[in-house]
């Protein structure tokens, strides 16, 4: 189920300013944190520069996702696997301010959003 428009505006604004503010000016030509929307679901991923000569891209590492339950109201925050698959984080309440969980990814006391 797709987001309510006002919800991903204000989502995406805070996203985005996380992402921003996350990665200083100065390294971004080395490393860049990006979202992506698909449905009700805000992915956040992290690319870095190629590190040879034979990579054309940047490689991508999934970081974080927040998922909006549209019934509730509120946002529930997952993070990746080893498998690449996604797991709750269930010892993280569901909530309606999407900036508690960025918090949490930012803070990341447990080691499983940034190692």
């Amino acid at each position: 189920m797709a987001l309510p428009a006002l919800v991903r505006v204000i989502a995406e604004k805070k996203v985005s300013r996380f992402c921003e503010r996350r990665v200083p000016k100065q390294a971004r030509h080395h490393v860049r944190l990006l979202y992506l929307f698909r449905g009700s679901t805000v992915t956040i991923v992290e690319r870095r520069a190629p590190w040879h000569a034979g990579m054309k891209e940047w490689p991508s590492m999934p970081i974080a996702q927040i998922r909006y339950n549209e019934k509730t109201g509120r946002w529930r925050l997952y993070y990746a696997d080893a498998a690449m698959g996604w797991q709750e984080c269930s010892d993280i309440e569901a909530t309606r301010d999407i900036d508690v969980l960025l918090r949490e990814i930012d803070e990341d006391s447990t080691g499983i959003f940034w190692g």
